[in-house]
């Protein structure tokens, strides 16, 4: 990987060392040309070529989302963000009352809110302890012995310590006992390999604008083939439907594949950008990113602990992700956080320490500055 030649298609390298890509991530010159090539097209012409431009972009991109999850295009639905993708699972899903749903205290919002709003009809959340910053999977086994457990709902890496959890064990639980199993993947989908089927994950959830280096509001879902006609839309508009280019008939009956979740309009702009947001990252290839993020993470917490800083996050094999939590010394997290801002290193604070997460064009010099920053 020619870092350098990288580190171009990122102006942002020329102003600071950019380690926040668990938060909002730069965008490259590649997602930057997309949105151009966008702009142009419908500047200069409007909807004229609408199917051989427009619609047919979305398909491509459609095609590379399902290449980099290793799904079928069937299977890929566009989204505003992580949580309309979960938001559709919540919402589609026929929950009966006595129902319950499995999540943990040390999800980000999103993956806690629809879960719980789901009580007034009758479906409760269990919101295990996590430890560490880590759930342990013993403790989800426990959880899921319970027969009222219809589904089990966590990230694939936690936003506030790191901690990655094990999907091909979460996953082979939930098919053990029934449950179903969705993921909010944001915080690895661009980073780290992710396989859904293969992991017997059954919805899955991400938004663009962290790893994936595109802009915001625009995300993917994925839905299990299987499961596409147990997970009604929670809305029904003209572009979910069958024939979605005969406005002369008003129909009922949905789309075979996952654009039955696309119910209107899609964010075009924000899928040329994500288009070329990821034609960058195949090109590079997902084993050689998260080598390249995981060997920067592991630069930065051996540096972080030989100068007595606490590492938060998990560092145990497997668990390990593009994401560094760690405190420095008493000082609280926002301040050293704005200190490194200042410093030219963006990390931001979050669970009670600072959170650096470097990507594949970040480069050692940059974590040797943090560091440095530090003392």
């Amino acid at each position: 990987m020619n870092v350098q030649r990288l580190r171009s298609f990122f102006p942002v390298t020329r102003e600071l060392a950019y380690l926040n890509h668990a938060g909002v991530a730069p965008i490259s010159t590649r997602a930057e040309e997309a949105l151009r090539r966008y702009a142009q097209e419908a500047t200069r012409h409007g909807a004229l070529h609408y199917d051989a431009v427009y619609d047919a972009e979305v398909e491509r991109v459609r095609d590379r989302a399902a290449l980099l999850l290793g799904a079928r295009r069937e299977e890929i639905a566009f989204v505003k963000n992580t949580t309309e993708g979960l938001g559709l699972v919540a919402a589609g899903l026929d929950w009966r009352s006595g129902d319950q749903v499995v999540t943990c205290d040390l999800e980000y919002p999103s993956n806690v809110h629809p879960w719980q709003a789901l009580r007034a009809q009758g479906v409760e959340t269990i919101l295990l302890r996590g430890e560490a910053g880590r759930l342990p999977i013993g403790r989800v086994a426990e959880a899921l012995e319970s027969r009222r457990v219809r589904l089990l709902a966590l990230s694939s890496v936690e936003f506030g310590s790191g901690a990655r959890n094990d999907l091909d064990a979460l996953g082979g639980l939930c098919r053990e006992r029934g449950v179903l199993f969705c993921v909010d993947a944001i915080q690895s989908l661009g980073c780290l390999p992710l396989r859904p089927e293969a992991s017997g994950v059954d919805f899955l959830a991400a938004d663009g604008h962290k790893w994936l280096l595109s802009v915001e509001g625009c995300g993917i879902f994925y839905c299990r083939r299987g499961l596409l006609d147990r997970l009604r839309p929670r809305i029904v508009g003209w572009r979910n439907v069958a024939d979605n280019r005969d406005f002369d008939t008003y129909q009922s009956e949905l789309q075979e594949s996952a654009v039955r979740f696309e119910e209107g309009t899609p964010n075009t702009p924000g899928i040329f950008a994500l288009g070329g947001a990821l034609d960058l990252i195949l090109e590079l290839g997902i084993d050689a990113i998260a080598a390249r993020v995981l060997g920067l993470t592991d630069l930065l917490a051996d540096g972080l602990a030989e100068r007595g800083a606490t590492v938060l996050s998990p560092r145990a094999p497997g668990e390990t992700s593009g994401i560094v939590s760690f405190r420095w010394g008493d000082e609280a997290p926002e301040r050293t956080a704005a200190r490194l801002r200042r410093a030219g290193v963006f990390c931001v604070a979050r669970r009670g320490g600072v959170r650096a997460s470097p990507h594949f064009y970040n480069e050692e010099a940059e974590i040797a500055g943090l560091l440095a920053a530090l003392d």
